[in-house]
This record gives C-alpha cells, structure tokens and sequence, in this order.
C-alpha cells in the first residue's frame, strides 16, 4: 500500500542526498536526475539581489532544464541560499574556505532560504520559498578547529559550511524556521499542492 498515486515517481532533479531522504522518508517515491545547470552564471545573469528569489529562479530553472528533457513527468527543482545581511554565501571550495565563512558567520545570525519549484512539460505548475533565521554562537577558534577535524569535507556540501542534522548543530545557539526549510526543502506546503493534485493520498 502507497501514498503516492501518481503512475510514475517524482522525478528530484537534485543531487541532494538530504533531499533525497526527507522526501522518501514522507513516502514519496524517486527517480534522481541532477540538473547541471551554471548556477552562478544564470544568478548573474538575472542581476538578482535578493537571496530568496534566487533560490527561487535557479529551483524553477533546475526544474524545467529535466522537464524538458522527461515530457509528462513532475519533476521537482530544489535550491538554497545563505545571506548575512547583503552578503552571499556559496558552498565552500575547501576547508580553508570553511574555516573563513565560519569565521564570518559567528556570533551573528544568517538567513538560510530554500526554493523548491514544480515542473511539468517546461511550465512551472507550483513553487514554494521559505527562511529560516539562525544565530551562530560565539564558538572559539579551538572549537572551530575540532569541528572541521570532525565534520570534514562534508562541510563543503552545504552552503552554510555545516549540517544541523550532524555536529553541525553545535554551531548554533538559536534557530527559528522549519526543520525542513533548514534542510533546504520546504516540504509541507510541497505535501499540501501534492495531495490537492491527487499525486498523494488526501
């Protein structure tokens, strides 16, 4: 017995395995097919300064560069960003780079913006972007050392440099928003459009 009533999975045009994993663990099944698509470059095309509706545009565009290429399938796109202030984050190149953002980031708080967007046959049938605020604690550089020891070259995964569902959440001393915004994809309002569609069980 299922939830799902669609003939076909979802197909996740997302490399994500965080992703990944919230939506089969909330019973959806999956067919993985990563976009590669310039996100930095179409981010400086779209001349673009909020955060949110770039998480918002490179989601739609992840979306429909796999719709395009699978006619008839739903195909989810999923993007995250992370300002300070006015201030960008990417993903880390390395652990030096780490180690410089997470010396940015403590002590104050960040804004982590996650998009997801739907698409079938090159329209965009539903999107959804949501954020979440997170205070870093002031750690100190002998914590910040054993951190990166420990979590790695996972750190270079996230676009925070960390993973809260790892020892990553002892970076912080607040967070408010939805766990799953934090982990880069707001999956209740996704849930919400799926089951009014009749992709799920209502």
């Amino acid at each position: 017995m299922s939830l799902w009533r669609a003939a076909e999975p979802l197909v996740l045009a997302s490399q994500s395995a965080v992703r990944r994993a919230v939506l089969e663990g909330a019973g959806i099944p999956l067919e993985v097919v990563p976009a590669d698509i310039d996100e930095r470059g179409i981010a400086a095309q779209a001349g673009l300064d909020d955060p949110g509706a770039v998480a918002t545009l490179l989601a739609r565009e992840k979306a429909r560069a796999i719709a395009a290429r699978m006619p008839g399938r739903l195909v989810l796109g999923a993007d995250q960003t992370l300002a300070l202030g006015a201030r960008a984050f990417s993903k880390p190149a390395d652990l030096a780079a780490a180690r410089e953002q997470l010396t940015v980031l403590r002590g104050t708080t960040h804004a982590l913006h996650a998009a997801i967007a739907l698409a079938r046959d090159g329209t965009i049938v539903f999107e959804h972007r949501a954020v979440a605020l997170l205070a870093m604690r002031d750690f100190s550089d002998d914590f910040l050392d054993s951190y990166l020891a420990v979590a790695g070259l996972a750190v270079t995964t996230s676009v925070g440099a960390y993973q809260v569902e790892r020892t990553g959440i002892q970076l912080f001393e607040r967070i408010d928003g939805d766990h799953f915004t934090i982990m880069g994809l707001p999956l209740l309002p996704l849930l919400a459009f799926l089951r009014q569609q009749k992709f799920l069980v209502a």
